[in-house]
């Protein structure tokens, strides 16, 4: 069904006869509640330090938590002591919970898991991102800041610093809104944000979009692969270029992970997976005698289950056309206001 939903939000089709009514009726809807909003017949909240919400308006992968880790650590090298909330998107736990480095990834998410282990910030998830976030300052009372890991359409939380996420290559498809297209909010929302964070090549981006926004462009780079045996050992690719390889990604946009292989200059079958799949032993039972490669975020979901030549790619966000210091002074400058 995803695959399917990919495929119209690209283009158009006689599909749309059905799905644009739908995307009609959800436009009416979230103009009716961000007006509600407005007017303050509901009311955001607001949480006791300042609120710096990473997201984006379009359904799939856009490096939100490579973002996410990005930033918690550039504010930690600013003197911060950031925290982060999320929603926990495919983990079943009810309610708000702490998630730690070795949280199980089918009860919290398993993108919390990955942002705990590589952060190693206070980080809680739960629907709702006000109790959330209040639970993550009582329980760490030294945290000055909160990254909100997605939630730009979560208006009950009040937020100081919006950032938006964009995938260079699939940006907004067809320009609908859900279901008839990817969008959750339409385009014009971006020129509301403080900054748009480009994952690729910005020069691809319909600069009008973003105009008059302060616009980034992020790579997201890895070489080195790590071994899901003891989450230690670790190869370069050209040690695996002699390997039956198959490349596996549960992810938004597997086609990045994919893509970020071929350039390393390795040769693999790949297969994608549905966002946030829950992986079992029986998905690798075919890939027995293979070389199994994943991004990190599947390792996580895979690391108790899945050793024996299994290697997973992390990859570090980094801003190719500028300066660290020319994303993160102004939102310095907003947080110190």
């Amino acid at each position: 069904m995803n695959s399917w939903l990919q495929k119209q939000w690209a283009t158009f089709t006689m599909w749309h006869l059905l799905l644009l009514p739908l995307s009609w009726i959800f436009f009416v809807a979230i103009h009716l509640r961000k007006w509600l909003y407005r007017i303050a017949w509901i009311k955001s909240a607001r949480l006791s330090v300042p609120v710096i919400v990473v997201g984006n308006i379009s359904v799939g992968g856009t490096g939100k938590t490579p973002m996410v880790i990005w930033l918690a650590e550039q504010l930690k090298i600013a003197g911060y002591t950031p925290g982060i909330i999320s929603r926990g998107y495919g983990g079943a736990s009810q309610g708000v919970q702490a998630v730690f480095a070795n949280s199980n990834p089918q009860l919290v998410g398993d993108e919390p898991v990955l942002i705990a282990k590589r952060t190693d910030c206070p980080v809680y998830v739960g629907a709702n991102r006000l109790l959330a976030g209040s639970a993550l300052l009582k329980a760490n009372p030294l945290c000055n800041v909160i990254i909100s890991d997605d939630g730009l359409q979560h208006y009950a939380l009040y937020r100081d610093i919006e950032i938006a996420l964009v995938d260079s290559l699939r940006q907004f498809g067809n320009r609908c809104l859900l279901p008839a297209g990817p969008l959750r909010e339409n385009v014009s929302r971006l020129q509301s944000v403080d900054a748009v964070v480009v994952c690729g090549d910005d020069e691809k981006l319909d600069l009008a979009t973003t105009a008059g926004i302060a616009t980034f462009s992020m790579q997201l780079k890895g070489e080195m692969l790590i071994s899901l045996a003891d989450n230690k050992a670790s190869k370069c690719a050209s040690d695996f270029t002699d390997k039956n390889l198959v490349a596996i990604a549960g992810i938004g946009n597997p086609q990045r992970f994919f893509s970020q292989l071929t350039a390393l200059g390795l040769q693999f079958e790949p297969i994608a997976f549905p966002d946030h799949y829950v992986f079992s032993v029986e998905d690798f039972a075919k890939f027995s005698g293979k070389t199994i490669l994943m991004t990190e975020k599947d390792a996580v979901k895979c690391q108790k289950f899945l050793a024996a030549d299994a290697w997973f790619l992390p990859v570090t966000a980094t801003l190719s056309n500028t300066s660290n210091a020319e994303l993160v002074t102004p939102i310095l400058q907003k947080l110190r206001s």
